[in-house]
């Protein structure tokens, strides 16, 4: 061994050891438990987020972080493997997992890392559990267009259906009081942000007010009368309440209820008893949701495998393809950006960015929740990425890019086996 090697090697060792201010509970081994939610705080779906600020104070700090680079089986349809092993760079991720715990990236809560439908990495941190379901905030859209797809599949709607006025659907509304305009929102469009309807703050503000007048269909009926004409310019891509018309459509063409239907043809299929789905306080219909990271990567899977679960086809592989797409390319900020993030599109309520390592771009489809919600897709390298963590401002595309990219592509592998 060379001394430039041995210097390397000393330097290593010597960063990790100032880094990590936390115990590591369990880094590169599977002696202990993932942690798991007390009595109490495993009765809570949905963590209390006061003053609208994302501090989750209903659930306690872990006192020491879970690193686990070969997780356990769970007997619950995910497949397991050892980072290192079966790919990726141990050092590299569990380097990166030791800053996390140690604060260094914003206030994370889970990171998971699965390659070829194996979770090869599971770790948790601050306020995550692996039972306890973790607010998705806007993340919980991607669940919606999934719903979505699965109706299609069923043949409760079809394809063809994206491009048709989505009130005709909606059979109890009065069309003779609409905005002009309204019948260019279609399905398709409302998927895309680009539903058009824009309304002033006070019609907004009293709209969250719960209504008899409101629920069910009530709401939708409200929002088209009150918007101003749905034009070509209007329907540019605005991010806002377009999720709740498509859920109106779900609710309105499913047998059953929306939420019945979410439980039964989606959630049982995937093996996810464990979640919240709030009701939408005016419509009652089923708005935002929370998910434990093992489900989030359920989901990521469903997606990364064209719309197939345990070899039944659960969503069409041609609304999977479109879905997470880039249909369009907002002038939004990039969320969790930086300068090895470019090229954001969107799709069905998925949105798409280029990750650059060493010169190459890699493409990435991600579901992406406020507060740091993250199911990131890098099909090229057969890589999933789950993050939840409770910090509105991240950079975790670019941490990606930065610190997990190179742990799986061939060049650092090689390096790795050399050391």
């Amino acid at each position: 061994m060379g001394l430039n090697t041995q210097l390397k090697r000393l330097l290593f060792t010597t960063t990790l050891g100032a880094i990590v201010s936390l115990p590591i509970a369990n880094a590169g081994t599977s002696e202990n438990n993932a942690p798991k939610a007390t009595a109490a705080e495993a009765k809570i779906k949905h963590w209390r987020v006061p003053n609208s600020e994302l501090r989750f104070t209903d659930i306690s700090e872990l006192k020491s972080a879970y690193i686990d680079t070969s997780p356990s089986a769970h007997d619950d349809g995910i497949d397991v493997g050892q980072l290192g092993v079966d790919a990726g760079n141990e050092k590299l991720i569990v380097a990166l997992a030791k800053e996390i715990a140690a604060g260094k990236h914003g206030e994370f809560d889970s990171l998971l890392i699965a390659h070829k439908d194996k979770l090869l990495f599971e770790s948790y941190f601050s306020r995550g559990r692996i039972d306890l379901p973790h607010p998705q905030s806007s993340a919980s859209k991607v669940y919606v267009s999934t719903v979505l797809g699965r109706a299609i599949q069923l043949g409760h709607l079809t394809m063809a259906d994206l491009d048709k006025p989505l009130v005709s659907f909606l059979t109890e509304l009065d069309q003779s009081r609409f905005t002009k305009g309204a019948e260019k929102i279609t399905l398709r469009k409302a998927m895309m942000m680009r539903s058009g309807i824009r309304i002033s703050e006070a019609d907004a503000q009293g709209f969250e007010q719960s209504s008899p007048a409101l629920k069910g269909q009530g709401l939708v009926q409200a929002y088209l009368e009150a918007s101003a004409p749905i034009t070509a310019e209007s329907q540019a891509f605005k991010y806002q309440n377009d999720p709740m018309l498509v859920m109106q459509v779900i609710e309105a063409v499913v047998p059953g209820s929306a939420q019945a239907f979410i439980k039964q043809e989606l959630l049982d299929k995937l093996e996810i008893s464990n979640y919240g789905w709030k009701t939408h306080k005016v419509t009652g219909l089923p708005g935002s949701a929370s998910m434990t990271s093992r489900a989030m990567l359920k989901f990521g899977k469903l997606a990364m495998n064209n719309g197939k679960w345990n070899g039944e086809q659960l969503v069409p592989v041609d609304f999977i393809t479109q879905a997470t797409d880039r249909l369009i390319y907002p002038e939004a900020e990039i969320f969790g950006g930086g300068d090895a993030v470019s090229n954001q599109g969107y799709g069905y309520y998925w949105w798409g960015s280029d990750l650059t390592y060493n010169g190459k771009s890699y493409a990435t489809t991600s579901a992406q929740g406020g507060g740091g919600m993250y199911i990131l897709l890098i099909k090229e390298l057969d890589l999933m990425v789950v993050v939840t963590a409770h910090d509105r401002e991240n950079t975790t595309q670019q941490l990606i890019a930065e610190r997990i990219l190179p742990a799986f592509v061939g060049q650092a592998n090689r390096l790795a086996s050399n050391q």
